[in-house]
């Protein structure tokens, strides 16, 4: 089973920056899907970046030009580099995975952004930003 715990969230003003990290355990997939989503309260969740495994990217217009997803080569590492953040930015960011989309030659392979079944998520990490 796939765990994903996130870090690096916490208070800062506006225009400022974090970095969020996701530390993904016994991810074993050969190509798969990763994100971020966030949720503030009493809103619904949003996704706000994705990332396949060739590297392509794709991320909400809210966070266009301030955000940057990235991984590590062996995939263990997800990260959100947030720069000039703004209150609204304030929300409650999830990391998660594509589950399985199929098997071949001893290799998982799971689904890729265009299709993407988020089936792992890890516990959230809280960013506040204050005006």
């Amino acid at each position: 089973q796939v765990q994903l715990v996130e870090s690096g969230g916490g208070s800062v003003q506006a225009g400022g920056s974090l970095r969020l990290s996701c530390a993904a355990s016994r991810y074993t997939y050969s190509s798969g899907c990763m994100g971020w989503f966030r949720q503030a309260p009493g809103k619904e969740r949003e996704e706000v970046a994705t990332i396949d495994s060739d590297g392509s990217t794709t991320y909400a217009d809210s966070v266009k030009g301030r955000f940057t997803i990235s991984q590590d080569n062996a995939k263990n590492n997800l990260y959100l580099q947030m720069n000039s953040l703004k209150p609204e930015d304030t929300a409650m960011y999830f990391c998660a995975a594509a589950g399985t989309a199929f098997e071949f030659g001893g290799h998982s392979y799971a689904y890729l952004c265009s299709s993407a079944d988020f089936a792992y998520w890890g516990q959230g990490t809280q960013v506040t930003v204050s005006s």
